[in-house]
């Protein structure tokens, strides 16, 4: 029997492998990718009695895959928080599916095993931009100032270290990254220990320091749109970017563009709380959008399409064109 896990590739896919893998110790098949590589179940040849675990991608990208799976006799169990559809009927699959604003997959992992791994949880919200969500449960489990803000820190940096066109972008492979957090069943401990968090807190701060300089060109009340720079470190900033222009316009819908080197682009997107269309909702009308209510993305977005994309957000989100920016 071969155990498979299939995760993104992120802080919150991570640490959600992270705390299965310490409570259920033993070898395993790891499959996983960029950010945006979600259909990694396609990647999997299972036979029967085998067992796979899904982790933070979601089930109506995976859709088909997973038919297979289950067809060809493999036990599937499903942890995620984005959108997943109509949840196939079958004895073979257990799904952990809540699609709610508060929550992450980190955390349907940690409501799962009781809370035993619960700082790898705290961590992932962080990085999955659950700053309040953390805060409060950190606060549960008697962490201090500084321990709160070194598993913020950490869970921004796992978050960072996704984002990427392809795995040569990243600083890491996520593969290898799992690899070096497994010894640790405490993510302090990690942080204070392992090297491979030094060099990310490196790199990422390399990266925001141009990120930060960037501004947006177009906007509207209520809305902003960034286009950034045919770089691998533009890349990889892309997600904690997001993150951070949302926190600092908490009012404002947020969109980057990323060029892609085969044209087109990948799409970032976030939106306040309040707002009536919700990320996923607005990223699902053009193809290979996806995501939650408060975060989304598309992953490939034509360069055909870049102005109905820049219209269609505008008019989403926004109240009028400001004369002083241009359309990417």
């Amino acid at each position: 029997m071969t155990r498979y896990f299939a995760f993104n590739g992120d802080a919150d896919g991570l640490c959600a492998l992270q705390q299965l893998r310490l409570a259920q110790p033993g070898d395993a098949t790891l499959v996983t990718g960029v950010k945006r590589d979600i259909r990694l179940l396609a990647r999997i040849d299972a036979s029967p009695g085998d067992t796979v675990t899904a982790l933070d991608i979601s089930l109506e990208q995976n859709r088909d895959g997973l038919l297979r799976l289950l067809a060809a006799g493999a036990l599937v169990e499903y942890f995620d928080h984005h959108h997943a559809g109509e949840l196939p009927a079958h004895a073979g699959l257990r799904a952990h599916i809540d699609e709610g604003a508060e929550v992450c997959t980190s955390i349907l992992v940690d409501r799962h095993l009781d809370g035993r791994h619960r700082r790898w949880a705290i961590t992932a919200a962080f990085g999955d931009n659950l700053a309040g969500v953390a805060r409060a449960m950190a606060a549960q489990v008697g962490l201090d100032t500084r321990e709160t803000a070194m598993l913020e820190r950490l869970g921004t940096c796992l978050n960072y270290n996704a984002y990427g066109e392809c795995v040569a972008d990243l600083h890491f492979d996520p593969a290898a990254l799992a690899r070096h957090m497994l010894p640790f069943a405490d993510p302090l401990d990690f942080a204070a220990q392992c090297k491979a968090f030094a060099r990310l807190c490196d790199g990422y701060e390399d990266d925001m320091a141009q990120a930060r300089r960037l501004a947006p060109v177009h906007e509207v009340p209520g809305a902003a749109l960034l286009l950034l720079p045919d770089a691998p470190w533009a890349r990889r900033a892309i997600g904690v970017l997001a993150n951070e222009l949302v926190r600092g316009r908490p009012g404002d819908a947020i969109g980057l563009l990323s060029p892609k080197s085969g044209g087109g682009f990948a799409v970032s997107v976030r939106v306040p709380a309040h707002s009536a269309t919700g990320a996923a909702d607005f990223c699902r009308g053009f193809e290979t959008g996806g995501g939650r209510r408060l975060a989304g993305g598309i992953n490939h977005l034509p360069d055909a399409e870049v102005d109905r994309f820049t219209r269609s957000f505008a008019d989403c989100f926004g109240a009028r064109v400001s004369p002083a920016r241009q359309t990417p």
